[in-house]
């Protein structure tokens, strides 16, 4: 059971280790500009391997998991599928419904652990399997596997590296798990640290953060839904940034000033170095390009009230 692209390493594996009888997954939703459905990662490579494929719009009611029992799964394998799991269907098969998550359990249990470990300064991530629960993230961990979050991690990559890393999990601890070589270990609820669903707004800059802050921001909103801020009444994405220092140069909060070859925006602590920006409806543009296309940017104070 799963939907994006962080599920498909883990698909990948248990097709070339275990006999996978069904996949769940969403169904196909409508995008881009002709809202034309898509199909989910999940079902595309699914219907490569020719694997049968489900499409509940939700599986609360008993009935709904029909489809499901008819494939007499003794495990199922649960990966960013997108609804929450009731009784009737947690306590199915023989072995549980395990899920692949992307964080060091019980550190950033909920929807967006990738992102909050960015926004937290976490120096490292990871995945776990753990046996599910009703609970939101509360289960049992059979295994985990830890990765260094580098300094200029952003959602995207450290994704990426999580994405794989559930692939290697599932390949090396799935069959000790069913032999029963493996047990799941309660969780420290006392050490429990929750992820919240990521929204459009969350990537709005408060220029009176510290630079450091802003810099985390930006990198755990890529690539979605972006950081952005606003001038001149549009809204300007910050895409690629770093903290710096002001070198005794000065200037109110949000405002852009140069500090000897670098644009830099004053923030409540330092100074945010710019690389990229893209104004709504452009491309992206290095920092310098765009200063050449408007030179009044210098001087301008970003924000809601920007000028």
């Amino acid at each position: 059971m799963g939907t994006p692209d962080f599920a498909v390493p883990t698909l990948a594996k248990l097709i070339e280790t275990q006999n996978v009888v069904g996949v769940v997954t969403q169904p196909d939703k409508p995008a881009g500009r002709g809202k034309k459905l898509r199909k989910s990662p999940i079902k595309v490579a699914a219907e490569q391997a020719n694997i049968p494929v489900f499409q509940p719009t939700s599986l609360r009611k008993e009935a709904a998991a029909e489809p499901i029992r008819a494939w007499r799964p003794d495990v199922i394998i649960v990966a960013a599928f997108g609804q929450i799991l009731r009784p009737h269907l947690l306590d199915y098969p023989a072995y549980g419904c395990i899920n692949v998550h992307a964080s060091l359990l019980p550190r950033w249990r909920g929807a967006s652990p990738i992102q909050h470990a960015i926004l937290s300064g976490d120096s490292e991530s990871g995945v776990c399997l753990m046996k599910m629960d009703v609970g939101l993230d509360t289960g049992g961990v059979y295994a985990c596997e830890s990765v260094a979050i580098a300094a200029d991690e952003t959602a995207q990559s450290l994704h990426d590296k999580l994405a794989d890393l559930g692939g290697v999990l599932i390949e090396r601890d799935l069959p000790r798990v069913l032999m029963g070589k493996l047990t799941a270990a309660p969780q420290d609820d006392e050490q429990a640290t929750y992820a919240g669903m990521i929204s459009k707004t969350d990537g709005e800059i408060t220029w009176d953060s510290a630079a450091v802050q802003i810099g985390r921001l930006i990198r755990a909103m890529t690539p979605w839904p972006g950081a952005y801020t606003h001038w001149q009444g549009t809204t300007l994405k910050i895409k690629q940034a770093s903290a710096g220092v002001l070198h005794g140069a000065t200037g109110a909060v949000g405002e852009v000033i140069r500090v000897n070859d670098q644009i830099v925006v004053v923030t409540g602590d330092g100074g945010l170095v710019l690389h990229q920006l893209q104004l709504a409806g452009k491309r992206a543009t290095p920092v310098h390009d765009f200063v050449n296309g408007h030179p009044d940017f210098i001087g301008s104070i970003l924000g809601n009230s920007s000028r």
